[in-house]
């Protein structure tokens, strides 16, 4: 059930707020507003992040709001979204706090999973409850669907438009804006524009970057070992702050070496010095972070748009405007078919091709300036979990890094652009660090136990909080460490075993491929489960927090089900009881799960 509207009291206009991790989300949100204009709406867009969290400013300024959720590890909301999200939650909120506001969610999540498409689901339901209006039944793309998100994606924008026409009718003599190539959201002029204020184009306000010098970058498994994990450490000049938990973001850059090939692929290698002045067209559409406003082909590879990412469906719908090849004119409308989605897939997501080589395949493309920050997706800042105690290590931040290294199917090596950023700094090298805020708290009684799980880099946060805990005089700590092999990579054994033989950590570890051929492999869950009735003690008696930190593969699914099954056999709870308990934890914050795709 929609409000009433009066035409003349309500504006055409609305807001797009989008959680993402990977950008996927941004991507629809851009796609979403560029239909709204179709609609001749005026379209804000914002990530949920950069959104003031004021109520009475924003939101409550509002009249009708679209958002984009992913999902991020196995059920949770991004990172971006907990701030927006926690104040959602607050209990002191009227149940009519949004009855002027109508709205509409798109999820991004996969089936795969339990949680599917949970936030978008959380978040339907808190605005319900506060009094706004669905204008739509909720969308959730399904990465498990053939057609990827657009197999939810089309249908849904095509029952938006329906009740977005219906909510606020086309003014007589007015059409919906013909689908035809869209405008490009920057203008470009040779040279510098003298009308033009220097410096940044696009600032996010709120971010802050430290600027830090690094002074160790040591592979910390064994020489012989197939995976290179480092132990980074950070010096800085300010006096930074963070938590256990809290994660440090860095801008990558690629290498010299790979943007000069790029450009002499793409026949800009001639002129990829000059500069040229932007300005943002459509404000709407997104740009990189901390972009300047006068740049040149190479500093905008370098740092700025990104290559050598697997390009999007929009990529290649985007990429047919600019192309004159017949042939190549035909490939992609047969990736464009709704019956092209196997051979897309096949094609590019198998195979995982990036931009490109997709680029040096369709060698007719000529890409106007204008249109670049449309096609190539921003090279996005990665977040690294920090691996330190401020109170332990001041003025300094360490992390540990799993260097990104493989072949395709194709037999082509891959590197990851951050890793291979990171792996090549030295000793005197400086970077721009932003800190943000992790998930992890920590119990204000010191004296409540904490057991900590973290296979392989996801040891990185327990490092934190432990090394935090021991500086707290806290007595009850407890880790379980997963690694494949005890003697390759077990990654701060000597620390974990000191802090063990002093009493302040009772440390277990699960090596997964130690054991000989035929047996069943040992994971951290196991272990949990082997320590059943110990592990009821801490939590069920002494009230311990846990904290889970690693891939959300099965292994935070299975740690819970291990504390589930203490809490049956050990604790007198049914099955359904123990879930509930588990569950209670979580929704309380005394299991936090801080895991990644």
């Amino acid at each position: 059930m929609s409000l009433d509207h009066d035409e003349h009291d309500i504006p055409r206009e609305l807001t797009i707020l989008y959680a993402t991790e990977t950008g996927n989300a941004q991507d629809v949100a851009e796609r979403l507003a560029r239909y709204c204009r179709r609609l001749h709406f005026s379209v804000r867009m914002f990530s949920i992040d950069e959104y003031s969290m004021s109520l009475k400013e924003n939101i409550i300024s509002e009249h009708l709001i679209i958002f984009v959720i992913a999902t991020a590890g196995s059920g949770r909301e991004p990172r971006s979204m907990t701030p927006f999200w926690n104040m959602l939650l607050r209990s002191d909120l009227p149940h009519d706090l949004f009855d002027h506001l109508e709205f509409a969610v798109f999820g991004l999540g996969d089936s795969a999973y339990d949680k599917f498409c949970w936030p978008a689901k959380l978040l339907s339901r808190r605005l319900s409850s506060l009094g706004a209006t669905e204008i739509v039944s909720r969308g959730e793309a399904d990465d498990q669907h053939h057609l990827g998100l657009d197999g939810a994606l089309d249908p849904w924008i095509a029952t938006l438009s329906g009740e977005l026409l219906k909510l606020f009718p086309l003014p007589s003599g007015v059409e919906i804006a013909p689908d035809t190539i869209p405008e490009p959201r920057v203008s470009v002029i040779d040279g510098t524009d003298s009308s033009s204020e220097p410096g940044l184009l696009y600032e996010i306000e709120t971010d802050v970057y430290h600027t830090a010098t690094i002074v160790c970058n040591k592979r910390i498994t064994a020489e012989d070992w197939y995976q290179d994990v480092r132990h980074l450490e950070f010096d800085f000049q300010d006096d930074i702050q963070y938590g256990p938990g809290d994660i440090a973001v860095i801008e990558p850059e690629v290498s010299a070496a790979d943007v000069d090939a790029f450009l002499i692929s793409m026949g800009w290698a001639n002129n990829a010095d000059e500069t040229f002045t932007i300005r943002h067209a459509l404000l709407d559409q997104s740009l990189p972070n901390r972009l300047p406003r006068t740049v040149a082909l190479r500093t905008l590879f370098t740092k700025y748009l990104d290559f050598n990412a697997v390009p999007r469906r929009s990529f290649f719908a985007l990429l047919r405007y600019f192309t004159t090849d017949d042939l190549e004119i035909e490939k992609l409308d047969e990736f464009l078919a709704p019956d092209g989605a196997e051979e897309l897939y096949d094609y590019c997501y198998s195979v995982r091709r990036t931009i490109r080589e997709v680029l040096e395949e369709f060698r007719s493309a000529k890409i106007p300036r204008e249109y670049l920050f449309d096609l190539f997706p921003p090279v996005r800042p990665r977040e690294f979990s920090i691996a330190s105690s401020v109170h332990k290590h001041a003025r300094k931040i360490q992390l540990c890094v799993a260097i990104v290294n493989y072949r395709t199917k194709l037999k082509i090596p891959r590197k990851g652009v951050a890793t291979t950023y990171l792996a090549a700094l030295h000793p005197g090298d400086q970077v721009s660090i932003r800190i943000k805020k992790g998930l992890i708290t920590l119990p204000e009684d010191v004296s409540t136990p904490v057991i900590c799980v973290g296979p392989g880099t996801g040891i990185a946060p327990m490092r934190a909080v432990i090394e935090e805990r021991i500086l707290l005089d806290a007595k009850e700590n407890t880790l379980y460490q997963g690694c494949r092999s005890a003697s390759k990579d077990k990654h701060y054994h000597q620390d974990f075993s000191g802090y063990a033989a002093g009493g302040h950590l009772d440390y277990r570890v699960a090596s997964s491929r130690d054991g000989p051929p035929g047996v069943k492999r040992t994971y951290v869950q196991d272990l949990i489960n082997e320590d059943a009735e110990h592990i009821w003690e801490l939590i069920g008696e002494k009230g311990a927090w846990v904290y889970i930190s690693g891939s959300s593969n099965k292994m935070p699914a299975g740690v819970k089900l291990a504390i589930q099954g203490a809490a049956e056999k050990f604790g007198g709870k049914s099955e359904g009881e123990a879930k509930e308990f588990v569950a209670a934890m979580e929704k309380e914050g005394k299991l936090i799960e801080d895991c990644w795709d």
